[in-house]
């Protein structure tokens, strides 16, 4: 990895009190830990991570102790666990408010379109979150306006791209809603025909469509017959 994420004592951000402040100070004696144990920091980044949950003070004395350790980028953690956004908000823009200006500072957990945006005007640069790839798991795609449910049969026949304005693989390559919508379906409809023990004759039907007049590949031939489906 080129960065490393420090060993902290994480917290739920709803919770106050002396357990909030005793993970702040454990998290700091582990920081110190870890840059003694930090075998190649000419060639691998150590971010250490403010915690302190929503208290301002903690908070700001955690990110005023990690910058005196002098590391080449900074984490805010802790946060994205259930507050309230007026809470979340004012412990990004305080914990940025204290770190350095002139290095990363990267806010772990945060992943909606509409945090990246506020967030990055608070002074963050970097930001993970397992939202965007947990919900293409499910069928959708994440646009400007929200989410697009690619699943729904509106998009059976939607031949748009996903975002017109988008440059990533899927748009670029120009993969439209319906394509994807069909692709969805397609395991869908595998599924069903295992359940309903139809599925050798579910793919002597779909090779045979996906085919048309055209000689069927023999790797396809080939591998369907090692598991007794002759085509």
């Amino acid at each position: 990895a080129d960065i490393m994420m420090q060993l902290d004592d994480v917290v739920s951000s709803t919770i106050s009190g002396p357990r909030v402040e005793e993970a702040m100070w454990r998290s700091l004696r582990w920081l110190d830990r870890c840059i003694s144990a930090h075998s190649r920091p000419d060639e691998q980044s150590l971010f250490p991570i403010v915690q302190g949950g929503l208290d301002e003070k903690l908070r700001e004395q955690s990110a005023k102790e990690i910058v005196k350790r002098n590391c080449p980028g900074y984490a805010i953690g802790g946060l994205s666990g259930g507050e309230d956004k007026d809470h979340f908000w004012r412990m990004v823009t305080l914990s940025t408010d204290h770190l350095p200006k002139d290095k990363p500072r990267y806010l772990m957990g945060v992943g909606f379109a509409i945090d990246l945006v506020v967030c990055s005007a608070l002074g963050c640069d970097m930001f993970d979150c397992v939202f965007p790839t947990r919900t293409a798991r499910f069928g959708c795609a994440l646009v400007d306006s929200g989410q697009l449910n690619l699943n729904k049969q509106i998009y059976e026949k939607d031949h748009r791209l996903i975002d017109d304005q988008c440059i990533c693989p899927v748009c670029k390559s120009g993969y439209t809603r319906s394509y994807l919508n069909t692709i969805m379906r397609l395991m869908s409809r595998i599924r069903q025909a295992i359940i309903e023990q139809r599925f050798p004759d579910f793919i002597k039907e779909f090779v045979s469509i996906y085919c048309q007049d055209k000689d069927i590949p023999k790797w396809i031939m080939n591998s369907l017959k090692s598991v007794n489906i002759e085509l």
